[in-house]
């Protein structure tokens, strides 16, 4: 089946690294390094197909800070996210 994952970031260089299952949940993998990025909100869109259906979906965003965990949001078949 297909998985597809909609997220909005407020801050671009945002690269997709790719997705892991943790049980049933499976967590989209992102990551934006560096110390100067522009201040403008960006789109990804990624698609991947996977074995079986995801009880929940989680996006994740790696930082030299650290990081953050996001929730998505099923609506008409995609997962959506928006970076708070």
């Amino acid at each position: 089946m297909k998985v597809k994952v909609e997220v909005t970031f407020r801050m671009g260089g945002v690269s997709y690294r790719g997705h892991r299952w943790e049980d049933d949940v499976l967590v989209f993998e992102f990551e934006r390094l560096g110390d100067a990025f522009i201040q403008v909100l960006s789109k990804r869109i990624v698609e991947e197909e996977v074995e079986r259906e995801p009880a929940k979906v989680l996006v994740e965003l790696r930082t030299k800070d650290g990081g953050k965990v996001f929730e998505a949001t099923e609506v008409d078949g995609v997962y959506r996210v928006i970076e708070p």
